[in-house]
């Protein structure tokens, strides 16, 4: 896999008004800029972005406001220290541009997978559409087998609470899914998911006792340990059961 790390030598170049600057030093590091990039215009060219207006309380970001250097796959290529934001409301993927210092788009459509804070790893998936909030197909990847666990988060703007200072508010949401082949489940109980791995009550219990008691405190947990099971069976796993 081919990776670039240039972001962030980028920014800081920036920040100490070194891009900033003409001449000759300036032409070099833009042109490095671009050259390192080879898809550089497909990169920048999903437009500005706006951030939500003040009448609105809270953020539409996943975690946090702030700015994570993360890692970007576009392209089947990995760019290191790229700085990262994930607007959940929207659902695209934010970065800033060193040298018009501003946040702009990245095209969803090129985006193959993203990581922020650490180990946070981001997906785009084709083959939900249905689902009403698939919106431009990225979910979380919480066990990365043959049989995956994902999870869809998403922020929608309700009437705030707080009608003397905001008009509305975000809140915020998740939806978990198990992938198998380019076919999804969305897991809304463990009879669901049970039922889908095509696994018997009986067994789960006796495999599982003590995940039997977590799945609404950690519905991700819940599924992991059941997905394992499923691949201990000596039957073949062809697909989710109907």
């Amino acid at each position: 896999m081919t990776k670039f790390s240039f972001f962030l030598s980028v920014f800081l170049l920036w920040s100490f008004g070194v891009i900033g600057q003409s001449g000759p030093q300036s032409d070099t590091f833009l042109r490095l800029y671009k050259e390192q990039l080879p898809y550089f215009q497909e990169l920048i060219s999903g437009g500005e972005y706006s951030d939500p207006p003040k009448s609105i309380n809270g953020e539409p970001y996943f975690k946090s406001r702030n700015f994570d250097y993360g890692s970007l796959r576009i392209n089947k290529i990995d760019y290191q220290e790229v700085p990262l934001l994930y607007d959940t409301h929207r659902d695209v993927v934010v970065t800033f541009h060193p040298i018009h210092n501003q946040k702009i788009l990245i095209k969803s459509e090129k985006v193959d997978e993203f990581v922020i804070f650490e180990s946070d790893v981001i997906r785009n998936f084709k083959g939900n559409e249905g689902y009403p909030h698939h919106g431009n197909g990225f979910y979380r990847v919480v066990k990365d087998s043959e049989v995956k666990v994902l999870v869809k988060y998403y922020k929608d703007l309700k009437v705030s609470k707080d009608m003397t200072s905001y008009l509305k508010e975000f809140v915020e949401y998740s939806d978990h899914f198990l992938w198998f082949q380019g076919d999804f489940v969305k897991i809304n109980s463990k009879k669901d998911a049970i039922k889908a791995l095509g696994l018997d009550k009986k067994q789960v219990r006796k495999e599982l006792p003590i995940a039997n008691y977590q799945f609404k405190a950690n519905i991700s947990g819940y599924l992991q340990q059941l997905v394992d099971l499923r691949v201990q069976s000596s039957n073949v796993f062809n697909g989710f059961a109907q």
